[in-house]
């Protein structure tokens, strides 16, 4: 498992050198004969390359003389079935998940209950992950990539920015989450100094606390700055030891609660309609959660064996997120009974049971699996997508100073502040984001184009190119992501309080925002597409 997790995040992120081969590109035109349709999952191609007067970056630039937006080649794409599923698990075993299934109870969900949300909730997103990572497996293409067939050459930096502006946020809630860690090892004496505890009005944040963060945040941008070989050998160890954390933590429960038979015989608090009312919002908070790896996941699988092992590595998904929901929501639910209140808060959890040794090592493990995980599923993409908009001007490590201190801006603080504002206000606002982006690529991709593929046009700037459409920009797709955030805006300015009422449809609208925005994105783009003839030019192989 240890080895596994290394390995499969170790190809995600490891820079490949000059040795990688780049596409030359040949301009097409609309007489040409389009490709033959492709099944569902098509198997991987072999590669044609041709010449071109004009390409994109093929990748941006980590140095002068490397990239990392070419086509992976067949020889680089090993990652096994295995390979993913250990991916997962080192994504899915963390504070955020833990904080998420906690604040199901929060909200009055029982275990039951937010066992079978989570379930649920992630086997919808088993099928985004496998349906978008289907073209990165059979082309070895990343994200940024093949969002140009969708967004246009030009056009594909949109997604691709509003994906890193989530990705940011989660970078700044995950060194939120890491400074409270440090906060908990600070001397009794100077946790209890009033005016350090105070929050400081506009900020939101006490100072002690604050600098706790900032010193979290140093700390992961410090390992950023210093390259990949020293987050690799993080990785190696922080999912076993968040696993051994957990189970550690779950026979606690057990034993302090006197077993689980009395917290799963806990009547729900929430039944009938009352249950409903928080069942769909929640629903699509799980969803939201794991939207934006639903989005760039061809990052990932771009380095699958094959199809087979895509599918099946992901399909691990629902089994650890439903394992480890039930041991989360075991602990949050057992808190009731032990200490007669919810914690749903693991760090703080932490810091009210053992003794200064147990606090140690389990802030140990948390900070270790955060910054890996931060810095894994946080950083990498948004900093690829600042870095992708101009590759002569920023490096990636540019763009990694970019995400954290964005991560800064966004005042994680006040997105944790409780259940109702972390569910409510940022998973299911940027899920609204996530939902369009999402259900314009698979309409475009499986319902417009039926699978068809231009590889080579997807790195030229040629106006012949069938991703060029109109200057670069795909206008329908930017149209229908449009129509797919449009109903959810009324909601959100009503639930941050800019707006004193709307009606109940944006209401309902807003609880449900990545089912209603991918609908409708989707939707708007086929009938745009059916409406000018669907015609889209393609290149025979």
């Amino acid at each position: 498992m240890t080895m596994a997790v290394s390995t499969a995040m170790s190809k995600a992120l490891t820079v490949r050198g000059p040795s990688h081969f780049r596409h030359r590109l040949m301009a097409t035109s609309s007489q040409q004969p389009s490709l033959p349709r492709q099944p569902l999952l098509p198997r991987r191609p072999s590669l044609t390359l041709t010449a071109s007067p004009r390409m994109l970056p093929a990748r941006p630039r980590l140095s002068a003389s490397e990239s990392d937006l070419s086509p992976t080649p067949p020889s680089e794409r090993t990652m096994t079935a295995w390979d993913l599923a250990s991916l997962w698990v080192g994504l899915v075993v963390g504070v955020p998940s833990y904080y998420l299934v906690g604040s199901l109870v929060d909200l009055g969900m029982s275990a039951l209950q937010g066992v079978a949300t989570v379930s649920f909730a992630n086997l919808v997103v088993l099928a985004c992950l496998v349906l978008t990572a289907a073209p990165a497996a059979t082309h070895g293409l990343p994200f940024p990539v093949l969002a140009r067939a969708t967004f246009g050459v030009r056009g594909a930096h949109v997604p691709a920015v509003i994906r890193a502006l989530v990705g940011c946020g989660w970078f700044g809630i995950e060194s939120w989450i890491g400074g409270r860690a440090v906060f908990l090892l600070l001397p009794s004496a100077l946790k209890s100094y009033q005016p350090l505890l105070t929050p400081v009005p506009g900020l939101g944040a006490a100072p002690l606390e604050f600098a706790c963060f900032l010193a979290f945040w140093a700390a992961q941008l410090s390992v950023i700055m210093n390259g990949m070989e020293g987050i690799r050998k993080l990785e190696r160890y922080s999912a076993p030891i968040l696993i051994v954390l957990t189970s550690a933590l779950l026979a606690w429960a057990y034993v302090s609660a006197g077993g689980f038979g009395r917290i799963l015989s806990l009547p729900p608090r929430l039944t009938g309609a009352e249950f409903w009312k928080v069942f769909f919002p929640a629903l699509t908070a799980n969803i939201g959660f794991w939207a934006t790896v639903a989005i760039n996941i061809p990052d990932f699988a771009r380095y699958a064996r094959s199809q087979a092992d895509q599918v099946l590595g992901q399909a691990g998904l629902p089994l650890f997120m439903g394992m480890f929901t039930f041991a989360g929501l075991a602990v949050t639910s057992s808190t009731e009974v032990i200490f007669g209140h919810i914690i749903s808060d693991p760090i703080e959890l932490l810091g009210r049971i053992g003794g200064p040794a147990t606090t140690v090592l389990a802030i140990f493990g948390i900070s270790l699996a955060t910054i890996t995980t931060n810095i894994a599923a946080n950083v990498v993409a948004p900093a690829n997508a600042f870095v992708s908009m101009s590759p002569r001007r920023f490096t990636f490590a540019q763009g990694a100073l970019i995400t954290a201190l964005l991560g800064i801006a966004c005042q994680p603080w006040r997105l944790l502040s409780s259940s109702e504002s972390f569910v409510y206000t940022w998973l299911l606002g940027y899920s609204a984001l996530m939902g369009p982006i999402g259900g314009v690529i698979l309409a475009d991709h499986y319902i417009v184009r039926r699978t068809q593929l231009d590889v080579d046009a997807l790195y030229s700037e040629n106006t012949e190119s069938p991703y060029y459409f109109q200057g670069g920009f795909n206008v329908a797709a930017m149209v229908a992501m449009a129509a797919g955030v449009a109903p959810i805006v009324p909601g959100f300015l009503h639930k941050v309080g800019l707006l004193p009422s709307v009606s109940e449809a944006f209401v309902t609208a807003y609880n449900n925002a990545w089912f209603v925005s991918f609908l409708v994105a989707g939707t708007v783009y086929c009938l745009l597409c059916c409406r000018r003839g669907g015609e889209v030019k393609y290149q025979s192989s």
